[in-house]
């Protein structure tokens, strides 16, 4: 009889298990050669195309040495089989599964079948061929191979013909991470029309290269900044990241949207996207950098603050420095409303969204959370009061999927209600932070939007609700934010 194996387990060390115990792990397999047939392969917990913050970690991923050929390639599989913890193994792997058996799971767990920055990289197929456990590989699956065999869903008539919003995306993998090269762009045109996306909020990150991922001692992890940038690290990397977003855009021939107008009618004009940042570290203090990102990248959404406590104020997950949002963070917010760009508030601490629903003359977007009635200590829920404050500029907070906190679609429908509750069906929208999340995601691809519309109408949300929550607010905040 086999013990199941999760991944936080495996994240936290793979404390307990026993060497050469029977063991079940579910996950994704990578394999040394895409076309054959093998009986060595990798087990990470997410679609290795889908990885975008960094080089996998050896501890994030284990060896399978299978009892025969496996060539199941459309999706997750159940691994059982002895267990190894190794030690100087040459291509850098702590953990092995032995004499294994591979079997295909047609309905994989929402507690594991997706992450991003949980495995990080794609460096494991590189790994198998010789090149090391942190080496990249160039040759991803195209974007998408994992999900493209899955059942895609009927898209209803009424989401087809509204102009659908994820107001926080990092799809597509646009994000630089730290590597020095970054990994290779994966689907998200494809996606997007398979699902009826129709824009996204995609969003560039400047502040990764001086953050990382720490593991508290109870095996939970956060990002946390632990270096100052050095002058014009983060101008630089803005700079990069613009010009990686835009080639993903010519790549993908997915279109900008400048205008209120091109957001209204996305829906018939093609997948889009609202030129985006994470964190406005990228100006380092200098407001002529955001009219410079307005006129020369088209940045049409900026958030405030990410995971550094920078020029314009606090975050929720670092002590406070500054009692809330800086002056020059309040000039940054004049600055957007007068050139017409979308001030997102997300990841910043209640006292500074105080201070910005005072300064602001257009609606607020908190792009990415959750509703908790007592969030924790560096916790990235916010509170009703917290709501409100976003509410009352007339602005939109977007619910995002993660797995710890909405295990279904069906509860994120429900998470979704929720906030409806408090701040009323006109202010709620849909931010994914597709890649972003640091656990599981329920909504892992733009395919499965059609799931969760109908999650929203079975939660009993009427179609003109539920077309409002996954764009039609968006669409209005935008118009507002534009209007002269």
């Amino acid at each position: 009889m086999s013990t199941s194996v999760s991944w936080d387990n495996i994240y936290a060390g793979a404390t307990g298990i026993a060497m050469d115990a029977m063991v079940r792990l579910d996950g994704y397999p990578v394999f040394p050669d895409t076309g054959l047939a093998s009986d060595t392969l990798l087990l990470v917990q997410q679609p290795a195309c889908c990885a975008a913050h960094g080089g996998w970690h050896a501890d994030m991923v284990v060896e399978v040495h299978a009892d025969g050929p496996v060539d199941w390639r459309s999706g997750p599989v159940s691994v059982q089989g002895r267990w190894e913890l190794l030690a100087d193994d040459p291509a850098g792997w702590r953990y092995r599964i032995r004499a294994a058996r591979v079997a295909p799971v047609l309905e994989p767990s929402a507690a594991w079948a997706i992450g991003r920055r949980n495995v990080l990289g794609l460096a494991a197929m590189a790994a198998l061929a010789g090149l090391g456990p942190m080496a990249s590989l160039a040759g991803c699956a195209a974007g998408g191979s994992v999900e493209a065999a899955q059942p895609q869903p009927t898209i209803p008539a009424w989401l087809a013909a509204q102009t659908t919003v994820d107001i926080h995306s990092h799809a597509g993998r646009v994000s630089l991470g730290r590597r020095p090269i970054p990994l290779p762009f994966t689907a998200l045109a494809a996606p997007m029309r398979a699902g009826a996306m129709h824009a996204v909020c995609l969003a560039i990150v400047t502040d990764s290269s001086a953050d990382h991922v720490v593991t508290s001692p109870s095996g939970r992890r956060r990002i946390v900044a632990y270096r100052d940038p050095d002058p014009g690290e983060m101008s630089g990397r803005g700079e990069a990241g613009f010009q990686r977003l835009a080639d993903l855009m010519a790549q993908q021939n997915l279109h900008a949207v400048r205008t209120s107008a091109e957001l209204r009618t996305a829906w018939r004009n093609g997948q889009s996207v609202i030129v985006s940042a994470e964190g406005a570290d990228f100006l380092e203090g200098d407001l002529a950098r955001l009219d410079d990102a307005y006129h020369r990248h088209g940045l049409r959404h900026l958030q405030l603050t990410h995971y550094r406590v920078n020029e314009l104020g606090d975050i929720q997950t670092a002590p406070p420095v500054h009692q809330g949002l800086t002056d020059f963070g309040a000039a940054v917010i004049q600055r957007c409303n007068e050139l017409g760009i979308v001030v997102d508030i997300a990841h910043g601490t209640y006292e500074l969204v105080q201070r910005a629903a005072k300064v602001t003359r257009r609606p607020l977007v908190l792009s990415h959370t959750s509703l908790s009635q007592h969030p924790g200590r560096y916790s990235r829920t916010i509170s009703p009061a917290h709501a409100r404050l976003v509410a009352d500029t007339d602005g939109v907070i977007g619910v995002w999927p993660v797995a710890s906190t909405y295990p279904t679609l069906a509860a994120m429908a429900q998470g979704m209600r929720a906030m409806v509750d408090v701040v009323g069906v006109e202010h709620v929208g849909l931010g994914s932070d597709m890649l972003g999340l640091l656990g599981p995601s329920v909504l892992d691809s733009y395919r499965k939007l059609p799931l969760l519309a109908q999650a929203l109408l079975d939660a009993g949300f009427s179609e003109r609700d539920a077309s409002a929550i996954l764009g039609g607010n968006y669409v209005r905040v935008f118009a507002a934010s534009m209007a002269q």
